[in-house]
C-alpha cells in the first residue's frame, strides 16, 4: 500500500515543486513505483516532468469533480517507475466547487484508496496555500514534507503550517505525522542560515532532513526543459542533493519486519 505524501508550503518561491518532482524521480531512480500528484492549480509539477497545459487531455480536477476515476488521468514520465496525475489552471475552481460537495475535505483521499496498491509512494504537490486543496491533500496523506528557506519569514509560516497540520490531525486524519522540514535554495554564507537552521533543528530535532537542497543554477534551469533534474544534470549538486534526499527519506520510513528467518523491508 503506497504511502502519501504531502509536500507542503503556503509561501510560495521555496523549493515546493521543484522537491516534489525531484524527490518523486529520485525514489523512483531507487527502485520504488511512485505517483506524482499536482494538486497546485498552477500546473508546475506537471510541466517541468513533461506534461505543459496542451499536453494534459485528463486531470486532477475532472477526478476531483467525479467526472473521471483518478486512474483515467495517470500519465507515464521519461523516468522509469514513474507517473503523474497532472494539473491546469482549471483546478482553480475547486475551491469553489468542493464547497458544495459532500465529504469536500475527504475526495482526494477517496481518489487514491484505489490505486494506492499499484505504488510505493505517492508525492502530492500542494499550492503554496491553506484552503480546501491543501486540507485535502492533509486529509488524504499519511506524512507531511515542509520544504523551506533559511529566512526569518519562514518561521512564522512554519509555525502556522504546523498549527494546521495538527488541527487536521485531530479533526480529519489521526494517522497525519509531519515527515520532516527540509531546507531548499540553501546558501550557507549568510548569518541568517545558521540561525534559523539551529532554531529549527532545535525546535524539531531528528525531524530536519539532514540533507540541504542547495540554490543552482542547474535545478533552476531543469523545469524550463520538462524534466527532473535526474535526467537534466544527473552530476550536478542539486541532482546529488535530491538523490540524498531520497536514501535519507526510505532510510527513515524503512523498518525490519522479521518474520522466523524472512526479513523484509517496508516503505
Amino acid at each position: 500500500m503506497g504511502r502519501v505524501i504531502a509536500v507542503v508550503n503556503q509561501k510560495g518561491g521555496v523549493g515546493k515543486t521543484t522537491t516534489a518532482i525531484n524527490l518523486a524521480a529520485s525514489l523512483a531512480n531507487a527502485g520504488r513505483q511512485v505517483l506524482l500528484v499536482d494538486f497546485d492549480p498552477q500546473g508546475n509539477a506537471s510541466s517541468g516532468i513533461g506534461y505543459p497545459p496542451e499536453r494534459v487531455e485528463l486531470s486532477v480536477y475532472e477526478a476531483l469533480l467525479g467526472e473521471i476515476e483518478l486512474s483515467d488521468a495517470i500519465r507515464p514520465t521519461d523516468v522509469p517507475r514513474l507517473h503523474v496525475v497532472p494539473a491546469t489552471t482549471e483546478l482553480a475552481g475547486a475551491e469553489i466547487e468542493l464547497v458544495a460537495l459532500e465529504q469536500r475535505e475527504r475526495r482526494l483521499r477517496t481518489l487514491l484508496e484505489p490505486i494506492l496498491p499499484r505504488f510505493d509512494c505517492v508525492i502530492v504537490d500542494c499550492p503554496p496555500s491553506l484552503g480546501i486543496l491543501t486540507i485535502n491533500a492533509l486529509t488524504a496523506a499519511d506524512g507531511v514534507l515542509v520544504p523551506m528557506q533559511c529566512e526569518y519569514y519562514a518561521l512564522e509560516g512554519l509555525s502556522a503550517l504546523l498549527a494546521t497540520v495538527e488541527r487536521v490531525k485531530r479533526s480529519l486524519n489521526p494517522r497525519l505525522v509531519l515527515e520532516g522540514v527540509l531546507f531548499c535554495m540553501h546558501d550557507p554564507r549568510p548569518n541568517l542560515t545558521a540561525q534559523v537552521t539551529d532554531e529549527v533543528r532545535q525546535h524539531l530535532g531528528s525531524k530536519v532532513f539532514s540533507t540541504v537542497i542547495p540554490r543552482t543554477i542547474r535545478l533552476a534551469e531543469s523545469p524550463s526543459h520538462g524534466k527532473p533534474i535526474l535526467l537534466y544534470d544527473k552530476d550536478s549538486r542539486g541532482c546529488q542533493s535530491y538523490l540524498a534526499l531520497a536514501e535519507e527519506f526510505l532510510g527513515r520510513r524503512s523498518q525490519i519486519v522479521v518474520t522466523g528467518t524472512k526479513r523484509k523491508e517496508v516503505v
